[in-house]
């Protein structure tokens, strides 16, 4: 049973982002099977409960319906979970910004205002906001839990992004630029307001109404200060 944990542990173990590759190697998770999945959705349960301090791998064990031993040969630790939630965040939003790989059209202001509302419907959802509150609240104590967050998420994102808009500027509707700090404006200008009120828990989910004001705003913002000149 030791050498089993072991080798589960290796497999699950979340590795550091990789670099901006081809897209299929950016999403494709470290291991999924059906017991993984339930596991992890017992733990994303549990913590959003309990917080991070609070949880524990019998009250997960409990939630995903499996044994303590079961939990063990896939994880570890509870900080392993912690962390495999993370990285399966990450593929959710890579997966949202292939969206906009896949399906652009020549309107880059129709593109963007696609992406940004994909995006801040992902980052505003109830799910996303409390494993944010919980990384925060942690990483005091876990600083790998924000470093993997910041990388798996914002870092990984900009670079994302920053393909796109590079191929924008070849193309000739933006102007050249860092296509890594102007993604990383993108992502800020869409979501403004939105997030810090949702972190501090004074304000809901937002309606489709709000996101699309503040996102059209956003690409407007972006695009006065990024779009290429074309008189």
């Amino acid at each position: 049973m030791t050498a089993v944990r072991r080798s589960k542990k290796n497999a699950d173990r979340v590795a550091a982002p990789a670099p901006a590759a081809a897209l299929s190697a950016d999403v494709a998770p470290v291991e999924d099977n059906a017991k993984r999945r339930q596991i992890l959705e017992g733990a994303r349960l549990v913590f959003r409960a309990k917080g991070f301090d609070g949880a524990s791998m019998e009250m997960i064990a409990r939630q995903a319906n499996v044994s303590k031993g079961t939990l063990y040969v896939y994880f570890d630790s509870k900080e392993a979970l912690f962390e495999a939630l993370i990285h399966a965040d990450r593929h959710r939003q890579a997966e949202a910004l292939m969206d906009v790989e896949a399906n652009r059209v020549e309107d880059i202001v129709a593109d963007l205002q696609r992406l940004g509302r994909t995006y801040v419907r992902l980052m505003t959802s109830p799910d996303k906001v409390a494993m944010l509150r919980m990384v925060i609240g942690a990483a005091e104590r876990f600083p790998q839990f924000g470093q993997l967050l910041y990388e798996a998420g914002p870092v990984c994102g900009a670079a994302r992004l920053s393909r796109y808009l590079e191929s924008r500027v070849a193309s000739g509707d933006l102007k050249p630029c860092d296509t890594t700090l102007a993604a990383s404006h993108f992502f800020e200008l869409c979501v403004a307001r939105l997030m810090k009120r949702l972190l501090f828990g004074v304000s809901t989910t937002p309606s489709e109404e709000e996101i699309a004001k503040t996102v059209d705003l956003g690409v407007d913002v972006f695009l006065a200060a990024y779009g290429a000149d074309r008189r």
